[in-house]
């Protein structure tokens, strides 16, 4: 089955295997500049997510690849689709805000102010105004407050991104990669042994 590439392969000898497994890398390193780019540009550590869940359906399904931005001034609003994480959750989550709330946290120590401190103090905020967050899946009955792990809202810190833009069923491959590992180490595997072997 491969032993033409085999014979291709000792004919051309160790040097072209170096550059082989050098041009491979580089495309590695490429697509990872490339994300690590667009997260710097959305402001987003993760501008494309899949989603996993059947929580936000019928708005998206399971397996639709959604584009994110988190624009550092936009304030966000009652209706918009964020996807958050929570500390100690590896899984974002994609949820559509139910309901948003000011706040500001003084600067001084007033009775006053300690009532609001200690109210939010498992957020553990920074004297200023933030904006607080409750989230809702749309196929879900309640709101997310059990998802939050003891905190009672998300803040801004905690949103990975606002959605803009999806397509629908494409993330089916990322969640059978993960659902079946071998299939994605025979996929890697084939494509590292491809980028080897291959005669230009």
């Amino acid at each position: 089955m491969f032993s033409d590439e085999l014979k291709t392969f000792r004919r051309l000898g160790f040097r072209h295997f170096l550059l082989q497994i050098l041009n491979f890398a580089s495309v590695i390193a490429s697509g990872l500049m490339l994300w690590k780019g667009l997260g710097l540009i959305l402001n987003t550590e993760s501008p494309i997510v899949v989603v996993l869940s059947g929580s936000m359906e019928p708005a998206f399904y399971r397996g639709d690849l959604l584009f994110l931005t988190n624009p550092q001034g936009q304030r966000y609003h009652t209706g918009d689709i964020t996807v958050y994480r929570v500390p100690g959750a590896e899984i974002p989550i994609v949820h559509r805000v139910l309901e948003t709330r000011d706040v500001v946290i003084p600067f001084d120590n007033s009775t006053a102010n300690r009532v609001i401190s200690n109210r939010l103090a498992k957020l553990k905020l920074p004297p200023g105004e933030h904006q607080l967050m409750l989230t809702k899946g749309d196929n879900n009955h309640v709101d997310d407050i059990d998802l939050y792990q003891g905190l009672e809202w998300l803040d801004r810190r905690h949103i990975i991104g606002k959605v803009r833009g999806f397509l629908p069923y494409i993330g089916y491959v990322t969640i059978a990669m993960n659902d079946f590992p071998q299939l994605k180490y025979a996929l890697l595997g084939g494509l590292g042994l491809l980028a080897v072997i291959q005669r230009e």
